[in-house]
């Protein structure tokens, strides 16, 4: 039997407790993707038109540092959420994601999502609520990288 976007989003935690009619919402603004490892999901700086509900694989966050290359931050696996950045104007990506594994996901296309939550404000609320906990798990994570990167020396 063939799922339907609408139940593969369903099982997946990020939507978890949505409404039917909320998970319906968010399907038709969604398509299934496949990225090949060291491939870029995200790249700093360019438009954030979508965030991905990771499926199968294991994505690297990254920032860059001049002299140093590309900087680890987290790494985001199957059941997980990437990227915040289209729901925050101006829509720019503030990492770069890195597919370190072969990676399945759910695109979902943010200026779709953008419309919809400004027509359903109770849409909107739910998803800034469960963005608001990812910015702050990505933001503990760059805090801790930080500390390993400079507080050694202080």
């Amino acid at each position: 039997m063939k799922k339907t976007l609408d139940s593969i989003l369903a099982e997946h935690p990020f939507p978890k407790g949505l409404s039917r009619a909320h998970l319906k919402f968010l399907a038709g603004c969604a398509r299934n993707v496949r990225f090949e490892e060291g491939s870029f999901l995200l790249r700093e700086g360019q438009g954030a038109d979508h965030f991905f509900l990771i499926r199968r694989g294991r994505v690297s966050i990254e920032i860059y540092a001049p002299g140093r290359g590309a900087i680890p931050v987290q790494t985001v696996e199957a059941g997980e959420v990437l990227g915040w950045s289209w729901i925050v104007p101006p829509y720019r990506s503030r990492f770069d994601a890195r597919a370190a594994t072969t990676v399945s996901a759910i695109a979902l296309d943010g200026r779709c999502l953008r419309a919809k939550c400004s027509r359903d404000h109770e849409l909107g609320y739910e998803l800034l609520r469960r963005f608001a906990a990812v910015v702050s798990r990505r933001l503990e994570a760059t805090r801790f990288q930080l500390l390993d990167l400079y507080g050694a020396g202080a």
